[in-house]
């Protein structure tokens, strides 16, 4: 990063791609998804990314992406939301609501995951 980049801090860059997000992200995925991960305070520090409508998190702001907690799949045939580890790999759960779903999310995040940092993954 260079110029005005270096000068913002992570947490500003994780504000702005929340509000990105919050305010319809261009149809990239269900604002009432992205709304149910960001209730969730632990979440809301973590970088949010999206992939075929998947919100997941990174613990880091750039790329490759430091995946962690889980990710929250789009509701099923069966009325319910399949909740995935991180990468998607794995089945942590299954909610009736999405508040339910995320909370399985912030249950599976390892406990020293704490705010989002500067950078991609394997990066000092």
């Amino acid at each position: 990063m260079t110029g005005d980049a270096d000068a913002r801090s992570a947490a500003d860059i994780v504000a702005e791609e929340w509000r990105f997000l919050l305010g319809g992200g261009h149809g990239l995925v269900d604002t009432e998804t992205v709304r149910g991960a960001y209730a969730q305070p632990r979440l809301r520090q973590l970088f949010p990314l999206v992939s075929h409508g998947v919100v997941y998190f990174s613990g880091r702001t750039g790329m490759p992406a430091a995946h962690v907690g889980g990710q929250v799949q789009p509701r099923g045939g069966d009325g319910h939301f399949r909740v995935r580890g991180p990468k998607g790999v794995g089945i942590l759960g299954s909610a009736e609501t999405l508040e339910e779903a995320f909370a399985l999310v912030v249950a599976n995040l390892p406990e020293e995951c704490g705010p989002a940092v500067l950078g991609g993954a394997g990066r000092v």
